[in-house]
């Protein structure tokens, strides 16, 4: 959990981020990040019950209902910590490759159950921090920086 190396990895080589608890408002960080992560070339795709579309992007109910043809590499997950069982079952399910838990967001139960599924982790942490700290590339020539 917290490899370094691993996040890296997967931040260089993932494609599409399901952001889950994706928030229509500006002044959300759930907003704000998705919006960074759509200006750096990622798929995103917002998860939220509440809504159909958030920053031009068709926003789904649960990772579930996530068409199984939309292969998903990452999920940061903005909602609260004791919320992170259900969300961490789903992402196991789909097989994805990485797991954030944002700032504050601690699960350490199912922290262990997505790396026993051999799922990476990043707990308590900022994708977007992590992605401007390690130096990662724009995913396109299209992405602003």
């Amino acid at each position: 959990m917290n490899e370094i190396d691993r996040i890296r990895k997967a931040l260089e080589t993932a494609e599409t981020v399901a952001v889950v608890g994706c928030s229509p408002n500006p002044a959300r960080a759930s907003h704000a990040i998705t919006r960074y992560l759509l200006a750096e070339g990622y798929r995103v795709i917002p998860v939220n019950p509440g809504h159909r579309e958030i920053l031009g992007q068709p926003c789904f109910g649960s990772l579930a209902e996530i068409p199984s043809v939309i292969r998903v590499d990452i999920v940061d997950v903005f909602r609260r910590s004791e919320a992170v069982a259900p969300v961490a079952d789903e992402a196991i399910a789909r097989g994805v490759s990485f797991f954030f838990m944002q700032l504050g967001v601690v699960d350490e139960a199912s922290a262990r159950k997505l790396e026993a599924a051999g799922i990476g982790v990043a707990m308590d942490r900022c994708i977007l921090v992590d992605h401007e700290r390690l130096g990662i590339a724009p995913k396109s020539r299209n992405a602003a920086r």
